[in-house]
C-alpha cells in the first residue's frame, strides 16, 4: 500500500472563463430569438405576405436609385456612363453653395416648409378632436367627406381651381372683395401672396386626410375613462383635455418626426404649376431648382448633388428631432 503525498498538488476542475459563459449565452439568446422569429413569421405569414408588395417597391424605387448617387461626384457623361464618367470630388456642392442664389434657395424652402408645418399640422389634430365629439351621425358622416375629398383631387386640378378663383379680372375671390370694396389683387402674381396660397390650399387639400390617423387613435380611447370623467363632473372640456389629448400624443409625436424629417422635400409639381416671372422670388424653392437643373438643363450631376444636399439635411434633421423626442417624452420611430 503506497503512503499518502499530502504535499501533491490539488487539481481544481477548471471554471469556464466569464467571457466564453457569457459567449455561451448570447449565442442561446440569439439561437432563440431566431426561432421565435421564424415561428412569428410562419403564424403570421399573411401578414408578412401584405408586407412584402411595400417592401419590394421601397428597395426597388428607393433604395435601388441609390447607385447613382455617385454621379454627384463625377462629371456625368451619358455616353460614357456612370462608371466611366470622370470623378470631380466636391465640384459640384460647392458650386451650389457659393451660387448667388443659393441663399434665396434654402429660406423659400425653409420658408414655406415651416410655414405649411405650423399651419397645417395642428389643424387634423383640432378636426379629429371636433368630429370625435360629434354626436349627429349624418352631420359627421357628411363632414367627413366634405373634408377629405380634396385630398382626391389633382394637383394640377388644384391649381386650375386657384387660378379660375383668384383671376384679378374674373375670379369669385375679387368679385367679392370688390363687393365690399376692396381693390382687385393679383395673388398668384404677388411675391407675397405665393406662400399663403400655396399653403392654405394645401392645407385645405390635405386636412380631412390627414385627420384620419388620429381619428383611428381616438377610437382606441376606452369609454370608461369618459364615463369616469363624467361621474367625476368632468365637462366636455375637460374631458378632451384630460383624456384625448394625452392619448394623441404618442401619434403626435411620431408624426411631428416624420414632418421634420420631410421638411425641406417640398414636391415640385403644385410649386411648378403654380411658379410664374412675377413670382419667382418667393416660388423658386430647391425642388424646383433641381427639376430645372437635371431636366431641362441636363446638368445631371449637379442637380444629383443639390439634391443629395437637400436629402442629407433631412436625414440629419429627422435624427436630432427623433433624439430630441426620446429624451422629452420616451416616443420615438427606435
Amino acid at each position: 500500500m503506497e503512503p499518502i503525498n499530502n504535499n501533491a498538488p490539488v487539481e481544481v476542475p477548471l471554471k469556464a472563463p466569464p467571457l466564453a459563459a457569457a459567449h455561451e449565452v448570447n449565442n442561446k439568446s440569439a439561437s432563440l430569438n431566431d426561432r421565435n422569429w421564424k415561428k412569428n413569421i410562419k403564424k403570421n405569414w399573411q401578414l408578412y405576405l401584405f408586407m412584402l408588395p411595400a417592401l419590394l417597391f421601397f428597395i426597388i424605387f428607393h433604395y435601388g436609385p441609390m447607385y447613382g448617387i455617385q454621379i454627384a461626384f463625377k462629371d456625368y457623361i451619358p455616353s460614357l456612363g456612370i462608371w466611366g464618367s470622370p470623378w470631380v470630388g466636391f465640384k459640384h456642392f460647392e458650386k451650389f453653395f457659393n451660387s448667388y442664389y443659393f441663399s434665396d434657395l434654402l429660406k423659400n424652402t425653409l420658408t414655406i416648409s415651416i410655414y405649411e408645418l405650423v399651419v397645417g399640422f395642428p389643424l387634423p389634430i383640432i378636426l379629429a378632436l371636433l368630429l370625435n365629439e360629434a354626436k349627429n351621425g349624418p352631420f359627421k358622416r357628411l363632414t367627413q367627406t366634405i373634408t377629405y375629398a380634396p385630398h382626391f383631387i389633382s394637383v394640377v386640378v388644384i391649381v386650375g381651381m386657384l387660378v379660375s378663383f383668384l383671376s384679378p379680372s374674373t375670379g369669385l375671390i375679387n368679385h367679392i372683395l370688390e363687393a365690399l370694396g376692396f381693390q382687385r389683387h393679383a395673388f398668384l402674381e404677388d411675391p407675397r401672396w405665393f406662400k399663403t396660397v400655396y399653403v392654405l390650399s394645401g392645407v385645405w387639400q390635405s386636412m380631412g386626410w390627414n385627420s384620419v390617423i388620429y381619428m383611428a387613435s381616438l377610437a382606441g380611447v376606452d369609454p370608461q375613462l369618459h364615463e369616469s370623467a363624467m361621474i367625476d363632473g368632468a365637462n366636455r372640456w375637460q374631458r378632451i383635455r384630460d383624456i384625448n389629448i394625452p392619448a394623441l400624443i404618442p401619434t403626435i409625436v411620431i408624426l411631428l418626426i416624420l414632418n421634420m424629417g420631410s421638411i425641406m422635400s417640398m414636391g415640385y409639381e403644385k410649386i411648378l404649376l403654380m411658379q410664374n416671372p412675377l413670382n419667382m422670388a418667393s416660388s423658386n424653392v430647391i425642388a424646383t431648382f433641381t427639376y430645372q437643373q437635371g431636366l431641362l438643363d441636363a446638368q445631371y450631376s449637379y442637380a444629383a448633388a443639390v439634391g443629395l444636399f437637400n436629402s442629407v439635411i433631412n436625414a440629419i434633421l429627422l435624427l436630432t428631432v427623433n433624439k430630441i423626442a426620446s429624451k422629452v417624452s420616451q416616443v420615438s420611430l427606435w
